[in-house]
């Protein structure tokens, strides 16, 4: 009895995962044009590189104005690597959080 049940549960997994699979349409979107580009500065191809891998420059440009920009930007780029694993080199951090501080 145990046995019918798991092979029947089985089954009805695969057909169901078949049928999903089978229905689903792949997502076609555009994403929208930037409104701005990063600032030039030194380090911009880091920045470019590193956190345009993920963001864009709109994204970077709206940050709200700070008092510290540097600590700000010191904290953004540690949370970058720290929480969601960006792969920036520990040469490179200061570099970037210069630029950012410097130029937003």
């Amino acid at each position: 009895m145990i046995m019918q049940r798991t092979v029947l549960l089985a089954a009805s997994l695969a057909l169901a995962t078949m049928a999903g699979a089978a229905l689903a349409a792949p997502a076609n979107y555009k994403t929208p044009d930037e409104a701005t580009a990063f600032k030039p500065g030194p380090n911009l191809e880091l920045v470019q590189g590193n956190c345009g891998a993920c963001h864009s420059s709109d994204y970077i440009a709206t940050q709200p104005p700070m008092k510290d920009k540097k600590g700000f930007w010191q904290a953004e780029v540690t949370k970058m690597i720290k929480v969601y694993g960006a792969p920036i080199d520990d040469a490179d951090v200061g570099k970037i959080v210069d630029y950012l501080a410097t130029t937003y």
